[in-house]
């Protein structure tokens, strides 16, 4: 990838802590990939023939019940790493990836995986952060399944979208790429009706404001009051 330069990588996780010459070398070895929204980078239970490095747009983890249901993980934003099955000890992709928004991507063959982690200083510190930070975040949302009542874990699934993905706006903040009632229900394990119901009422009183694919929280301390404490761990 001789067309990209080096200064990409020295701002992310986990390149920050690596030379021009160790970035270029690890540029050089990378192929670059363009997706549109809805775009499928990977397919859950696929052979993880490859890991990828985010630089611009999102990328929503979906994976699927046994009964087929979908649902949304997490959402990865720009800078990271993911499809890192290998780092997980797995062979195949455990979720699927899908592009949230048009995205610029870059991949390597897995085989490199080994080599980074012990020829790169910080790169393997670097990447088990990221895994413990993902984890974690799982882990609160597993919690909240199984404690918390529907409205609660919906104003949580948005506090964290504008927490970690938000724009500000004269109006608020907002989701900043696509998303819809749908995704919220999938992120929140409950129906679209309902999703729609909780987000009309909450249109109503000024929390929020939701046209097509787009959501922005005009009062987000009104979600904290009705989301609990959770989101603040």
């Amino acid at each position: 990838m001789r067309n990209l330069d080096e200064s990409l990588l020295t701002h992310l996780v986990p390149f920050s802590g690596l030379t021009k010459n160790e970035i270029r070398e690890i540029l050089d070895q990378a192929a670059s990939h363009r997706f549109d929204t809805g775009d499928t980078v990977f397919h859950e239970a696929g052979e993880a023939t490859r890991f990828f490095l985010l630089l611009d747009g999102y990328i929503r983890v979906i994976r699927v019940t046994p009964e087929g249901e979908h649902v949304t993980v997490l959402h990865i934003p720009a800078g990271q790493l993911f499809g890192i099955a290998n780092a997980l000890g797995h062979t195949q992709y455990p979720a699927s990836a899908i592009a949230a928004s048009e995205t610029i991507v870059l991949s390597w063959p897995t085989s490199l995986w080994p080599e980074f982690v012990s020829r790169y200083a910080g790169f393997a510190t670097a990447t088990q952060k990221t895994i413990g930070k993902r984890m974690n975040e799982m882990h609160d949302r597993m919690i909240e399944m199984a404690t918390q009542q529907v409205e609660q874990r919906v104003a949580n699934a948005l506090l964290r979208l504008i927490n970690q993905m938000g724009r500000k706006t004269e109006n608020g903040i907002e989701v900043d790429f696509p998303i819809t009632r749908q995704d919220l229900s999938e992120m929140t394990g409950t129906t679209l009706h309902t999703v729609s119901r909780l987000l009309s009422a909450w249109e109503k009183s000024g929390i929020v404001e939701s046209r097509r694919k787009h959501i922005v929280v005009s009062q987000p301390h009104q979600l904290v009051l009705m989301a609990g404490n959770l989101h603040q761990r």
